[in-house]
């Protein structure tokens, strides 16, 4: 998890935030109105510690692209919400002094809010973003597009249906107090959910009671729950009077999460930036070791976060074939540098653990996840060029 939102504010559905990101026409008005960006340019962003300002205050339904530059001291991330706090398209990870783009598609008028979030946390700067006019989904007129999202949603059943029971399991064991068994399973459970992770953070209400982490911002009165406050019971404070009702809770919050799955209208664009977002996952959290903090697992969530990045691609690649040949191969050349840099460090059916790490094998998986971001990073613009 990368985002440090209260639970009680982010309440995304994935149909909704699915309306980012691919090529669209708009019956708005071709003529700029105050406030709109210049024609076939993107709407920039300039991030600051304390301010964020974009250059728009209104866009024409479509695609919109949206340039942000941190021009501040502290990481940030940039967001485009609608109504109630529902994500249409983020960006994360962008250090200071660096730029990065967002593309959404947003087909329905209406008000919605952007937010710079410097340091990555709270609620952001925000400012209202007017959307005029509406616009039709590329998948609506590709067929490839939509084979693309149809396939990548069938990925992410697949992992749904391997997650549920495989909570359950760890749940059982922690009921029968057998830490060894439940220390086995935690980082397999977590595998399957860290391969779909920007999936369900689109939910917003689901993902902090899922992979929230101890030091997140929450609502008074809002107990922290999920896999991570497992894993401080299982392997720094023991297991608590309430480590089986947490356990419970968790195999309930995982099977909401399926149970939103087929209401889903992924877009092209979106599968892109969520490949994207997995990238940037494993440089925040995982080289880091900020992730499993307790059980410093942190390489199989490193390793199933690439995973998930690439079958989001290959559900594009006829799309990415079709209009930039030299990408795929790049991104193919890439995918193999990291995953044979990470079977270096196989134990059994695992990995090795973050604390047996030098700083040289740190410094090796920045290099390669580095590599792959770049080529990644043109994906939804390929797509919805």
């Amino acid at each position: 998890m990368s985002r440090r939102t209260r639970t009680g504010m982010a309440t995304a559905t994935l149909a909704v935030a699915a309306a980012a990101m691919a090529g669209c026409t708009s019956t708005a008005p071709p003529a700029a109105a105050p406030g709109a960006p210049a024609a076939g340019g993107p709407i920039t962003v300039k991030a600051a510690d304390t301010a964020c300002e974009v250059s728009a205050t209104t866009a024409a339904a479509g695609k919109l692209t949206f340039s942000i530059n941190n021009a501040g001291s502290k990481v940030t991330e940039f967001y485009l919400y609608a109504t109630g706090d529902r994500i249409m398209g983020e960006v994360e990870n962008i250090g200071p002094g660096l730029t990065r783009q967002l593309i959404v598609e947003v087909p329905d008028g209406g008000t919605y809010t952007t937010a710079c979030k410097p340091g990555m946390v709270g609620d952001g700067i925000r400012a209202p973003f007017t959307i005029t006019g509406t616009a039709a989904k590329s998948t609506d007129t590709n067929a490839q597009l939509a084979d693309a999202t149809t396939n990548y949603t069938r990925y992410i059943s697949s992992q749904l249906d391997a997650l549920v029971p495989k909570t359950q399991e760890f749940a059982d064991d922690i009921k029968k107090g057998d830490v060894a068994a439940a220390k086995a399973v935690f980082p397999v459970a977590r595998t399957y959910y860290e391969r779909i992770e920007p999936v369900a953070e689109s939910f917003g209400d689901i993902d902090p009671k899922l992979d929230g982490r101890e030091d997140d911002e929450r609502d008074p009165g809002v107990n922290w729950t999920g896999f991570h406050r497992l894993e401080k019971d299982l392997w720094v404070d023991g297991l608590k009077a309430d480590s089986p009702a947490i356990a419970d809770q968790l195999v309930t919050d995982v099977k909401d999460l399926q149970s939103r799955i087929p209401a889903l209208k992924l877009t092209p664009a979106q599968l892109a930036n969520g490949a994207k977002e997995l990238l940037d996952e494993v440089a925040t959290s995982k080289i880091t070791g900020e992730e499993d903090r307790y059980s410093h697992t942190d390489l199989w969530d490193f390793k199933a976060n690439v995973e998930g990045s690439q079958a989001a691609v290959a559900s594009l690649r006829p799309v990415i074939d079709a209009k930039n040949p030299q990408l795929g191969p790049t991104l193919d050349k890439t995918f193999a540098a990291v995953d044979a840099l990470l079977e270096g460090y196989r134990v059994g059916d695992g990995f090795k653990l973050y604390t047996d790490l030098t700083d040289a094998d740190k410094k090796k998986m920045t290099e390669v996840v580095d590599a792959l971001a770049e080529p990644v990073s043109q994906v939804a613009g390929v797509v919805t060029s």
